[in-house]
């Protein structure tokens, strides 16, 4: 592929995840460089603008579907994908580093889901996305990699194989295939609380020392039933800041303030939360309130 063609895909392929929660059925125009999509039939014009690449201009998704019968992706060492490795990358304005490896890559946070207005066109890797696969976006896991999400508020876990970058929304993890929000039962909320540990297939006897299980991640959290979402608004060493962060955020009653001592690579620090909280709406609302307050933009933490 040649440099002009490249330089006009990577805006548009680093965008592909969304995390909306209710698709429709879509359909490509087309028009322009394409790139056959297998579904549906219709070339993907990946040199068109993010906003007028897809048909439909919101997210839907089709009849629930039997998630039982799609078998997960069994993890296997795989070169990098040539395309949505880059990095460091930039959308939105904001900056992203992909990881070296995937080994031992463990998160916690809030997991979304991307529909039929995606299903048929390309991934950042250049693969078709397919709704019906479990598959997932991530902002700097490489691509190709693998990962167990589960659901810290039913436990139920599946693995899927990452091949997309996303989403690019504020405050979420990971942007789960329409199929695997099913299984873990992220649909038809739209968005839950999960846990995601990488699988390296390249180093199974380390997941073998750990869990007692070949080729699987270290032991699947089971259900959580205190699992909730802070907004963590600053780590400081100075503590007098600290405090001083604290009172404001108290005195506009967003929502309960914690104020955690701890210590960082010798360091003593005050961590600054807000919390718990509802749901990942709440938490995008709240920390866009903390925002008007003139302080920066928190991040989601999830004990």
């Amino acid at each position: 592929m040649n440099g002009r063609l490249l330089a006009l895909l990577l805006p548009a392929l680093l965008l592909v995840g969304c995390g909306t929660s209710r698709p429709r059925p879509s359909h490509a125009g087309a028009g322009g460089s394409h790139a056959q999509g297998r579904h549906g039939g219709f070339r993907d014009d990946i040199s068109r603008p993010q906003s007028s690449r897809y048909r439909d201009s919101d997210d839907s998704v089709p009849p629930p579907i039997d998630v039982s019968r799609i078998p997960e992706p069994v993890p296997k060492v795989e070169p990098r994908s040539l395309y949505g490795n880059k990095s460091p990358y930039t959308v939105l304005g904001k900056t992203y580093r992909v990881l070296p490896t995937a080994r031992g890559y463990d998160e916690r946070g809030i997991a979304s889901f991307y529909g039929a207005k995606f299903h048929g066109y390309k991934t950042s890797s250049l693969e078709d996305y397919d709704m019906y696969a479990f598959s997932a976006a991530h902002k700097t896991l490489p691509l190709p990699s693998y990962a167990r999400v589960t659901n810290l508020e039913n436990g139920k876990s599946v693995i899927v194989r990452i091949n997309d970058r996303g989403p690019f929304h504020e405050n979420r993890l990971i942007d789960l295939s329409y199929a695997a929000a099913v299984k873990i039962g992220i649909w038809p909320k739209g968005t839950g609380l999960v846990e995601v540990r990488a699988i390296d297939p390249a180093h199974p006897d380390e997941d073998l020392a750990r869990t007692g299980e070949p080729g699987a991640p270290a032991a699947v959290p089971t259900v959580d039933a205190h699992a909730a979402i802070y907004l963590q608004v600053g780590a400081f060493a100075d503590l007098a800041n600290a405090d001083r962060v604290a009172s404001r955020l108290r005195s506009a009653r967003l929502a309960p303030v914690q104020v955690i001592d701890a210590q960082v690579d010798g360091r003593d620090i005050r961590r600054v939360r807000v919390g718990p909280l509802a749901d990942a709406e709440q938490a995008d609302q709240v920390a866009t309130q903390i925002e008007q307050l003139g302080l920066p933009r928190p991040q989601v933490a999830v004990d």
